[in-house]
């Protein structure tokens, strides 16, 4: 007899995020530990609000979630429009317009909006059927604005980094729905032809910072201050690929847009086999590390400066344990639905996990993404307790194979 779905329960995923947490209480108390930061005790707030969520959606038969998700969809795009300046409880910090003002808190409706695209193209693509690329264009036509309008929105405010996550979400959902292989080998050939005009727009960016040090340096005021391009981005968010590319040319001292970079790589490389011990991380304690952003954004930098290559071995084989158990729920999945959402969540931390661990190490650009369960962030911490809640309502509620 098939057991009922409340009795089944995936414990690998519910202990990897308890000693994910724990470890993210532990270093945001460190990071902020030489100016007495209290930051860890409202995420420890969060966390008990996300345990209590993560355990009543897992107990919810994800096929709801299906039944609602046009309404899950347009509460997240709902969020979005929230953030922009038209909404008299838009909140902006920093240049950027990506917060909604609730006046006891802050909210970010960018990861609400994560949850609500991946439910409504999972819900698209369970309920259709997909061939060859000529007899699936209405579904890739609904698919593509169903992503392009919460990207849309979010790169408005702008948040690049948050932009990014979901080109790689949609191409894990479409690749696991058998999508003929012309589609991948056409969207390679876009996304190179993409990557070569951004490439242009960066060479070009980096040319006028040339010219205008060189102008500088000589006293000569006829040089252009302004950088003009066709592209919507950011001088800032130049920079940032700048830093990752060529760090000397945009910041030859290493004192401006590049430092924070630079004081992660340290923080990483002086780490090492079991690390300075806790509270003893030079780069945070000293502030060479922002407090800014050392408890957020660069987490990974102080458990690596403080446990070393060990400490860090076992966060990484944590999320690899999470994202690997995760792909195994979707293939004991019932039906494509189930599949869709847990192969969606795994990618997308798998995304978060790759990149904010690379730009602490170097080998990716700083795009601000946190990483899961370990970095300070009420909104962010609540929505990877709702993501992970419904691949463990997937894992509940699978096929009984015995």
């Amino acid at each position: 007899m098939q057991p009922e779905g409340r009795l089944r329960l995936d414990w690998i995923n519910p202990l990897c995020i308890l000693l994910l947490c724990t470890v993210g209480i532990l270093f945001i108390y460190s990071a902020q530990y030489s100016y007495g930061g209290s930051n860890w005790k409202r995420q420890l707030f969060w966390m008990a609000i996300g345990t209590g969520t993560y355990s009543a959606i897992s107990l919810v038969d994800y096929k709801i979630f299906l039944k609602y998700a046009h309404f899950i969809y347009a509460a997240g795009i709902f969020g979005l429009l929230l953030t922009t300046e038209l909404s008299p409880i838009s909140y902006a910090d920093m240049g950027a317009r990506r917060w909604v003002n609730l006046g006891f808190t802050r909210v970010q409706p960018t990861e609400a909006a994560k949850i609500g695209t991946l439910v409504m193209a999972a819900s698209v693509l369970a309920r259709s059927e997909l061939g060859s690329v000529q007899d699936s264009l209405v579904v890739l036509a609904k698919v593509a604005i169903i992503f392009l309008l919460p990207m849309l929105l979010i790169f408005l405010q702008p948040d690049l980094g948050s932009s990014l996550v979901f080109p790689p979400m949609i191409f894990a959902l479409l690749y696991v729905s058998r999508l003929s292989e012309k589609f991948f080998l056409s969207a390679f050939a876009l996304f190179a032809v993409a990557l070569a005009v951004l490439g242009a727009d960066i060479y070009g960016y980096s040319k006028h910072l040339k010219d205008q040090q060189e102008a500088e340096a000589s006293d000569n005021a006829a040089i252009v201050e302004t950088y003009h391009s066709l592209l919507p981005i950011h001088d800032y968010q130049r920079n940032r690929i700048l830093t990752f590319v060529a760090p000397d040319v945009v910041d030859p001292s290493g004192t401006g847009a590049s430092w924070n970079a630079n004081q992660a790589k340290i923080s990483a490389a002086t780490g090492g086999v079991s690390g300075k011990g806790l509270f003893n991380g030079t780069q945070a304690q000293l502030g060479y590390l922002p407090q800014a952003v050392a408890h957020n954004d660069f987490i990974f930098s102080v458990i690596a400066e403080e446990t070393g290559f060990l400490g860090s071995a076992f966060v990484v084989g944590l999320f690899c344990l999470m994202v690997t158990n995760g792909i195994r729920i979707a293939g004991l999945a019932r039906d494509r639905f189930g599949m869709q959402l847990a192969i969606g969540v795994s990618v997308l931390f798998l995304v978060h996990f790759f990149i904010n661990i690379g730009m602490t190490i170097g080998i990716t650009p700083i795009t601000g993404l946190p990483l899961p369960f370990l970095s300070y962030g009420g909104s962010f911490v609540l929505s990877c307790f709702i993501l992970q809640g419904l691949v463990q309502s997937v894992y509940r509620y699978r096929r009984d194979y015995s």
